[in-house]
């Protein structure tokens, strides 16, 4: 939670100081008087008013050049708040109305945040690492060169290892249950699919005995060659 906050903390706060500067509008509330309310909530650590006081100030105010800005930091303290669903919502509403603007690369590292602290365990995922490694798949495509493309790169080797594993579990059950050719269907596709993970050597060994185990030798045999030859060294080599 620390390095998430060291990444996204600054570059808020920066929007919600620099919105304070703009020009009042009226009527009722002005867009600085939301922000100043906002961001006492924000500092107070009461998240969830902060965020519904800057959603308020982008509705009372849609045609506010901080507009964009409040609905940013809306999604920020709706981070801080752990309401991820929150948090996506209001970058939706971002994404619709201000496609171009500027801060679109801190808003997809966001939504992949709000995604990516959802996954939880391989036996138990809802389908939060996809989503989430998509976000950060588009957000390292489409700007490469900015300050959040490297940690997305972390995140999605992180995710890509994560994903394969949910298939190598379910390809070991499949195993244990000898309903052998979903078993294969799962492990080829890690090694079609997810080659630079940690689970491509086990998936190479699980072959071999999924194919002995159905009466293929020939195949299997070719599965333990292909292990050895990329994997000389790896622990599931040294089990063949």
């Amino acid at each position: 939670m620390k390095k998430i906050l060291l990444c996204l903390m600054p570059y808020a706060l920066c929007l919600a100081l620099a919105a304070c500067g703009g020009t009042k509008i009226p009527p009722e509330r002005s867009i600085e008087e939301f922000y100043t309310e906002a961001y006492r909530q924000l500092e107070r650590r009461n998240f969830r008013t902060a965020a519904e006081e800057f959603q308020n100030a982008e509705r009372a105010h849609p045609a506010s050049p901080w507009a964009a800005d409040a609905l940013i930091m809306g999604a920020y303290a709706s981070y801080l708040d752990r309401d991820f669903a929150g948090a996506l919502m209001i970058t939706d509403r971002f994404m619709r109305f201000h496609p171009g603007h500027r801060d679109v690369p801190y808003v997809l590292y966001l939504r992949g945040m709000s995604y990516f602290r959802q996954v939880s365990d391989v036996r138990r995922e809802p389908g939060m690492s996809i989503l989430a490694l998509n976000t950060f798949q588009q957000l390292v495509a489409r700007f490469p060169d900015t300050e959040f493309a490297e940690n997305a790169r972390n995140k999605i080797i992180i995710l890509q290892n994560y994903i394969a594993g949910k298939v190598m579990y379910s390809a070991r059950r499949d195993m244990a249950r000898q309903n052998w050719p979903s078993a294969i269907t799962q492990l080829q596709s890690v090694i079609t699919e997810a080659q630079e993970t940690k689970m491509t050597a086990e998936a190479m060994f699980r072959l071999t005995e999924a194919y002995t185990a159905i009466g293929l030798p020939e195949q299997a045999d070719g599965f333990a060659e292909m292990l050895r030859l990329n994997f000389p060294d790896n622990e599931w080599t040294k089990k063949l």
